[in-house]
């Protein structure tokens, strides 16, 4: 996936991933503004998955908003 299309698109994403990850705080979605890294360990730390879970979670999600 290309990150800088997710950096490019997270004001218009921001909803739909609070929706998905609703333990995530607004202050930190808007922290991550679209830093698939950042937004990746925060999945990791809320949710206890392993970096891989959190990568393909994004990817996955990535396709479901069609980028």
């Amino acid at each position: 996936m290309n990150t800088d299309i997710l950096e490019g698109k997270w004001k218009q994403l921001k909803g739909a991933a609070k929706r998905e990850w609703g333990d995530l705080t607004n202050d930190e979605v808007d922290q991550i503004d679209g830093d698939m890294e950042r937004l990746s360990g925060l999945i990791q730390e809320r949710y206890g998955k392993s970096r891989q879970e959190a990568e393909k979670a994004i990817e996955d999600w990535c396709r479901s908003q069609s980028l």
